[in-house]
């Protein structure tokens, strides 16, 4: 940290460097356990903690660690949320179960922040009635020649937006809630720009792009699992063909990968949590990219979890070969048909499953595959169940009744099969040719199903 670095860090945090509190009191939560709790990117954590007296006072402390959005925990209570800037910051209620009671008595950003909390919503719900308005005055053949009540309802959109505006230009410029409420306000409106304000669709796509990831104030805010979440559906919901959708998607993960590569504990974690949104969403064109572009990098080290996921698409992409598969002691073969390996089994498609009886998704779905076993083997499919089973009594509890053939080495996750395939959940699924190549990664057995009926 450079000189003039180290003047402004004392300048703004100095009056952190010692512990401030969140206290106040909950008259109906006598002698009752209470937690305050921060966040730190995609995870929560306890700050502190105590018990109320017999008067429902309470006191917890906090630090500069902790400079960000923290919340009051209680019991099933919904949580208080609290602007953790360095500043003591008393509270008073019933009990945080009745928000309306809960008053901020002392914390001059705290307070700006329970104001916004409370105008806000209500601008928003005048804003979209007045742009539902707007529309119809200029659209409807009854309402297109009333030229006052147009302007008036244009002078009072106005108003409402610069009415927001004033109130956060007029914070300090270095306060916390100055940067985190328009973070806050671009999150939580996503669905109303992209249902109500087509022409806000590039204003908030731009500033979705232009958060940091990196930033400790975004780190601490709690919005960055929701960020991510809703920046991936506005993308979705407002940018038209799949085509451009996977553009957008595209470009986005470059700028949210590149704002963290310098913090590879970060990095880790933000790959993780975008594959998997990814992965959920069937995006997988965009998933795919964001594997390989992870994998090609250099300058962060990939934990191995997140590694062996991201492989699925380099090493195990359509029109690769997958591996072989050995079969070994434990394995049930159909009309002691037996074969060493997978490569060994004479039929145009086989349909490579990785699932368990202790996984509840499995239980569901492999059933599935029986009803439609008879259909597919016309077609000349045959299914092999690897099984993730730790035990021989679970293994056949598990694949006993099924007509297809089933293996098992107990290794779980560590498995040969399963790391080869570079599994990370289960089912999954790989249909290949007769040769291993492989045809497609079926998200479902009614994929499945509808990838035969086109192709098979």
């Amino acid at each position: 940290m450079n000189f003039i670095s180290c003047i402004l860090f004392i300048v703004l945090y100095g009056n952190m460097s010692t512990a401030q509190k969140v206290y106040g009191t909950w008259s109906s939560l006598p002698n009752t356990t209470i937690q305050l709790e921060g966040f730190d990117g995609f995870s929560t954590y306890k700050i502190a903690e105590g018990v109320t007296d017999s008067s429902g006072n309470f006191s917890l402390p906090y630090t500069l660690n902790d400079y960000g959005i923290g919340y009051i925990k209680i019991a099933e209570a919904k949580p208080i949320f609290v602007v953790l800037c360095g500043e003591d910051i008393q509270l008073s209620g019933v009990t945080p179960a009745s928000p309306k009671t809960v008053k901020v008595v002392k914390g001059t950003q705290n307070r700006a922040f329970a104001d916004y909390a409370t105008q806000q919503p209500l601008r928003e719900q005048a804003l979209s009635a007045w742009t539902y308005l707007e529309k119809l005055y200029q659209t409807d053949s009854i309402f297109k020649s009333q030229n006052k009540p147009k302007d008036d309802i244009i002078k009072e959109t106005y108003r409402l937006k610069q009415e927001e505006q004033a109130f956060i230009e007029n914070l300090p410029e270095d306060s916390y809630v100055k940067w985190f409420l328009p973070i806050r306000k671009l999150v939580s409106t996503v669905s109303i720009v992209a249902q109500h304000r087509p022409k806000d669709i590039p204003s908030t796509l731009e500033s979705f792009r232009s958060i940091n990831y990196a930033d400790k104030r975004f780190i601490k805010s709690g919005l960055y699992k929701d960020a991510i979440d809703s920046y991936i559906w506005f993308i979705e919901n407002t940018s038209g063909s799949l085509d451009i959708v996977f553009s957008e998607i595209n470009r986005s993960i470059d700028l949210m990968i590149g704002s963290v590569v310098s913090d590879e504990k970060l990095f880790n974690s933000l790959t993780d949590y975008l594959f998997n949104l990814l992965e959920s969403r069937s995006l997988f064109n965009s998933s795919e990219y964001l594997a390989l572009k992870v994998l090609s990098q250099n300058s962060c080290t990939i934990a191995t979890d997140v590694a062996n996921k991201l492989e699925n698409y380099r090493k195990l992409k359509k029109g690769n070969i997958a591996p072989d598969i050995v079969f070994g002691k434990y394995t049930n073969f159909i009309a002691n048909k037996k074969v060493s390996s997978l490569k060994e089994i004479e039929s145009s498609y086989k349909l490579v499953v990785f699932a368990a009886g202790w996984c509840e998704h499995c239980q569901k779905e492999v059933p599935k595959i029986v009803g439609f076993y008879n259909k597919w083997k016309e077609k000349g499919l045959e299914v092999i169940l690897v099984s993730l089973d730790e035990t021989a009594v679970d293994f056949k509890a598990f694949t006993g009744s099924f007509p297809f053939i089933s293996t098992c080495d107990f290794l779980k996750w560590n498995g040969a099969a399963t790391l080869n395939y570079h599994i990370s959940g289960t089912p999954t699924f790989y249909l290949l040719d007769k040769d291993l190549k492989i045809l497609v990664k079926p998200i479902s057995v009614e994929h499945i199903e509808a990838w035969l009926m086109t192709n098979g």
